[in-house]
């Protein structure tokens, strides 16, 4: 199953479930100027890890998340990644969200569409009210895709990621009960 989400006449995306074929996806997407504000690119093992988790999660059927790739359209070409899951915020379960595109399809609003498409899916899964983002307060390409998107900023806040990795990130949230304003 895929969503298509339209920018321009001349850009759309589509999400596809993450598959095993897309291993190479990942490490194309663990580059050091995608990984600068997410504690630097990961380990063949660390990747194979987060692939597993990829795979893992787009099979999940009960709402509790899914990882998608990103496909441009018309090209039918996959370059990027996106997701949500399941966390827990201040007490509060919420679902979380990221994504990445290679740096040859930056800054055409590609994360910006794809983002918009995922939180309909998390809207469709209804188990969690609210989608969160936390982008790094330094990194101003995702906190745009974040204002673009429709998330409203609750501050800015003190986390660790990845583990042992302290980041100072903005604190996105989107409520998915609210009309989607196109």
């Amino acid at each position: 199953m895929s969503e298509l989400s339209s920018g321009t006449p001349e850009t759309a995306v589509r999400l596809e479930a993450w598959s095993e074929e897309d291993a190479g996806l990942l490490r194309a997407l663990n580059a050091p100027e995608l990984m600068e504000h997410l504690g630097g690119p990961e380990t063949e093992e660390q990747l194979d890890r987060r692939h597993r988790r990829y795979v893992d999660l787009s099979a999940d059927t009960t709402g509790k998340g899914r990882m998608f790739r990103i496909v441009l359209l018309p090209e039918e070409r996959a370059m990027g990644s996106i997701g949500f899951w399941a966390s827990t915020w201040r007490d509060e379960p919420v679902y979380e969200t990221g994504w990445a595109v290679l740096p040859g399809f930056q800054g055409r609003g590609i994360a910006t569409l794809a983002t918009r498409a995922v939180a309909e899916r998390a809207r469709a899964a209804g188990l969690h009210r609210h989608l969160h983002a936390f982008p790094s307060v330094e990194n101003a390409a995702s906190n745009a895709v974040c204002r673009k998107a429709g998330f409203v900023l609750l501050g800015e806040q003190d986390l660790e990621y990845p583990p042992g990795r302290p980041m100072r990130c903005s604190d996105w949230r989107l409520d998915l009960g609210a009309t989607a304003d196109r």
